[in-house]
């Protein structure tokens, strides 16, 4: 009944009393006008529905209400981000309503405080998203009072020690809530378990681990489960496999990788077409649909890469041992072996299982000293052919890739080397030779094979999507570049993949290309996972998923148990269609959700090792560039990414900001700042626990 009431509500687009539902849902006994009022006041409780003054109900989309998530600020207020709105709402902090940081709220909009930001009110909270809070811990006569890391929750939270599980001053705890003590924020609560004491090394990134509900252990039931597993194929397992364990197949990673997904292969074909094969880790045919070790998998949704470790999506023995394609042993791995023209143009592909035996796990670094210095390392002189050969085609798929629209923002990323008790030790960027690039375009062409083949086949599956961005996004964008200087003519509704292509090559040779590169990628909206194909806009890709990376990304696996059930099995029956058709549109938003964890976990970790870093480097000198400019500052990004903030309480004068050219001028010097400027700064201030970095600037460069 409930998705019946919201399709009416939908199609009628105005509110309803209960008996015109009634009416429109054909109801004729009480019993089923009270299972209608029970499912209006369930779907009122989610803030599905609004339920009017004059006791009417309409979809929560069609009133002046919002639902969206909280994103507070320390300081006390906050801004609700709503999915339909293209910008936030500026919640003032007499107007948070109890509402914490992660907050699924419902919020009323009261008014506009200027062109571009609204102003609202939180009616209600939908849902707490955080049930556990993560913080310091330190007692005053047996009460141990709960320094919150995240700054921007206001909560108060005392603890009896019988509740502490023994905890002692300095010890980094998981606290739930228990009982409210006032309206200040102020509660008891209890600990549920102790990280570590704050001073131990490695306890500083498990906090943030913690944070964002990651899980750093198996459970006994999957550690069970695992431990029944062959670490080895077996005979059985070759059956009804095509075996090319004689080809020449090797994988290429970097040098400390450990869980290997992906092996390639290639052949120049009498044609002059090339047969490339792209050998996948056959993940899923280990872990089992439903399996205590697959809902695991479903709940993690991705593997976490930190600065010093790695939090797998399966256990090790499966990550580094039996599903890694790791050299000279034999490996189950689902194959997509494709053959391209001369012109980059797929003209063949098969899609089946296999069984392989990589013959040399490559690196990176070894890989582009052939390739880019003509330097051929010890164990390489038999592949080096098979090299040249691969960087050949993907020069081909690259070329064939540009003609259509990809968009390669060329956005560098930092790698933090640490050292054994994780004390960041140096910051440099990473290396993205033509090794790198290459295993990029022919991962992007199996992706799409596989897509495309299901898509054609039109059975339920998951795909990966890129929506076209907004088109205010862009204008602003294009208003903000026009600021600099730079005018770019054309019709800006055109946001087709080839203009923004052309839009980056015209940026490509400024020399704040960086910058503008990343400031149009957050322009964009952001790839997500979808039931739907709706394409991808950034690699101007029609049909995409993703199928590469099995060990580390759940919705990988669950594409290679579709091709499983259709391919291998012949099993396109109404009920398998029915049961995937509904379970994947929870994999689609579960995954999508885990990967946006994960990501910001990640991010908040490097923040932190890198104000850690800089805590070392306090009255050194560095240049930099201006990466973004607000009315509280502006931030400056060195070369190595380390970016810090120059406050504006903190700069020799008083500067006007002007929120349309994003510029901060000077009233007494008149010097303005913008970004893009190069700039001389001094660090003058770090705080690992705050995650922040403060510069001086010194002068323009």
């Amino acid at each position: 009944m409930r998705e019946h009431i919201i399709e009416v509500l939908r199609q009628k687009k105005k509110a309803l009393d209960v008996f015109e539902l009634s009416d429109c849902l054909y109801l004729k006994t009480a019993e089923d006008t009270k299972k209608l009022i029970q499912q209006l006041n369930l779907l009122e409780k989610d803030a599905t529905i609004y339920h009017t003054n004059k006791n009417r109900y309409m979809l929560i989309e069609d009133s002046h209400l919002k639902r969206g998530i909280m994103h507070a600020n320390k300081k006390g207020f906050g801004f609700v981000d709503v999915e339909d709105l293209e910008d936030d709402i500026y919640i003032n902090e007499n107007f948070m309503n109890g509402a914490l940081h992660g907050d699924v709220v419902l919020v009323e909009i009261t008014s506009k405080m200027n062109i571009s930001r609204l102003e609202g009110r939180v009616l209600r909270i939908i849902e707490r998203k955080l049930v556990n809070y993560i913080g310091e811990i330190n007692f005053h006569k047996n009460i141990g009072y709960v320094t919150l890391d995240d700054d921007k929750i206001h909560l108060k939270i005392e603890v009896a020690r019988k509740d502490s599980l023994n905890a002692v001053d300095g010890h980094k705890v998981v606290v739930t809530l228990d009982k409210k003590l006032d309206n200040h924020g102020r509660y008891s609560g209890k600990v549920l378990e102790i990280i570590g004491h704050k001073n131990d090394p490695g306890v500083d990134i498990l906090s943030i681990v913690y944070k964002y509900n990651i899980a750093t252990d198996f459970s006994d039931e999957v550690k069970q489960e695992v431990k029944e597993l062959p670490m080895e194929v077996l005979k059985d397992d070759y059956t009804g496999r095509r075996d090319l364990r004689d080809m020449e197949i090797f994988t290429i990673d970097g040098d400390d990788t450990k869980d290997i997904d992906d092996a390639i292969s290639i052949e120049k074909m009498d044609n002059g077409h090339y047969r490339l094969g792209v050998h996948i880790a056959d993940v899923s045919y280990y872990v089992k649909e439903g399996s205590p070790l697959d809902q695991e998998a479903m709940e993690r949704g991705t593997s976490v890469y930190l600065v010093d470790r790695v939090i797998p999506m399966i256990p090790h023995e499966l990550s580094n041992g039996i599903c890694s394609l790791n050299p000279n042993v034999d490996r189950l791995a689902i194959s997509c072996m494709m053959e391209f023209d001369k012109n980059g143009q797929q003209v063949d592909y098969e899609i089946f299982e296999s069984v392989i035996c990589s013959k040399i796990q490559m690196t990176y670094k070894k890989v582009n000293s052939i390739l880019e210095n003509n330097i051929v390392p010890d164990g390489y002189e038999l592949y080096e052919d098979s090299l040249r050969k691969m960087e050949e085609l993907a020069q081909i798929l690259r070329k064939m890739k540009k003609k259509r629209g990809y968009i390669d923002f060329e956005v560098d990323e930092a790698k933090i080397l640490v050292d054994e008790n994780c004390k960041p030790t140096d910051i440099v960027l990473r290396d993205r030779g033509l090794g790198e690039l290459l295993i990029e375009d022919f991962m992007i062409a199996a992706n799409e094979c596989i897509a495309t083949h299901i898509f054609y086949m039109e059975l339920p599956f998951l795909y990966r999507i890129h929506e076209y961005p907004k088109e205010e996004k862009i204008r602003s964008y294009l208003s903000f570049i026009g600021t600099l200087g730079y005018h770019i003519s054309g019709n800006i509704k055109d946001t087709r993949p080839q203009t923004i292509q052309k839009l980056v090559e015209y940026l490509s040779d400024k020399e704040e290309f960086k910058i503008l590169s990343s400031l149009l990628l957050r322009s964009m909206q952001k790839a997500v996972y979808k039931e739907e194909n709706l394409g991808h806009y950034g690699l101007a890709s029609k049909c995409y998923t993703h199928f590469t990376s099995p060990i580390r990304r759940y919705p990988d696996t669950t594409v290679h148990r579709l091709l499983r059930t259709y391919l291998f099995k012949g099993d396109i029956s109404a009920k398998t269609r029915a049961h995937w058709e509904q379970k994947l549109v929870y994999i689609a938003e579960h995954s999508s959700s885990r990967e946006r964890a994960s990501i910001d976990c990640e991010r908040e970790v490097e923040d932190m090792k890198m104000a850690e870093y800089m805590e070392e480097h306090i009255g050194e000198e560095y240049e930099g560039i201006i990466s973004s400019v607000m009315n509280f500052g502006l931030f400056v990004q060195l070369d190595n990414l380390i970016e810090g903030m120059v406050p504006i309480r903190d700069m020799p004068d008083f500067f006007h900001y002007n929120e349309e050219t994003m510029t901060l001028t000077g009233e007494r010097t008149h010097v303005t700042y913008t970004i893009g400027q190069r700039v001389l700064v001094k660090v003058v201030r770090a705080s690992k626990e705050e995650k922040i970095i403060d510069f001086e600037i010194l002068k323009k460069v």
